[in-house]
């Protein structure tokens, strides 16, 4: 019925018709939302579906975006700290083994110095057994029976010699260094030299029978062995 009358508004009023007919064919160019909606300018429709399109855009993205989540700070704090704990195991560690290296090498070296206090004389001290030797066969090679008051010379001779050897021992025993006169001990490879070996009547076999010169000790290592003779099986 609305149609009769548009058509017979069309034919009364001719100018009417053509006013009506050019603003339906501007509408007509408008795009539409439906069946039963008002014309819509373009533009709002871009930008209602611009808007849609974001808003996918954002749905599609959040699952995403959820799984990058960063570590919460209390996870972050934690590793921290378990490398710190590791980091501060293995410095104390170190700690202890050069503690350790240097206590070491702290006695290792008081150690030397002591025994450069004790033996750095050893040099010294062999040359002068070489001394003590000679005395000992002067004070040897005088006979006995003529030191006597009428050869008054030889017996001043020989007191001096004998006191020069009783103080030569003592500045020996005073700096650590002992005579090794082992007659009738048993044979000690550290301290003896053996010569020869003999049987010898009512000596037990390895016992030292003969001294043929004495050996010394320096703070109780062996200085120089005594050369002897031992006793051996007849």
């Amino acid at each position: 019925m609305a149609g009769r009358c548009v058509g017979l508004a069309r034919c009364a009023f001719p100018a009417l018709a053509r006013s009506l007919g050019q603003k339906n064919k501007h509408k007509s160019s408008l795009p539409t939302c439906g069946l039963f909606c008002r014309p819509v300018p373009r533009s709002l429709c871009t930008a209602t579906k611009q808007k849609n399109d974001g808003q996918n855009l954002e749905e599609d993205s959040g699952p995403n975006e959820q799984k990058a989540d960063p570590p919460s700070p209390e996870k972050v704090l934690l590793e921290e700290k378990a490398k710190l704990e590791e980091q501060l195991k293995e410095t104390v560690e170190k700690y202890k083994r050069a503690l350790a290296d240097t206590e070491n090498l702290r006695q290792r070296s008081q150690k030397l110095v002591e025994e450069a206090k004790l033996y750095g004389i050893q040099g010294f001290c062999k040359d002068l057994l070489e001394v003590a030797d000679i005395l000992e066969k002067a004070t040897q090679s005088i006979p006995k029976e003529e030191v006597s008051e009428d050869n008054p010379h030889l017996k001043s001779l020989y007191e001096g010699l004998v006191m020069t050897e009783l103080q030569i021992q003592k500045v020996f025993t005073k700096h650590g260094l002992l005579k090794l006169n082992p007659v009738g001990a048993k044979f000690n490879p550290y301290e003896h030299e053996a010569l020869f070996h003999t049987p010898v009547e009512g000596k037990e076999p390895g016992t030292v029978a003969l001294v043929s010169k004495v050996g010394y000790k320096l703070h109780g290592r062996t200085l120089r062995p005594a050369l002897v003779g031992v006793v051996k099986d007849a």
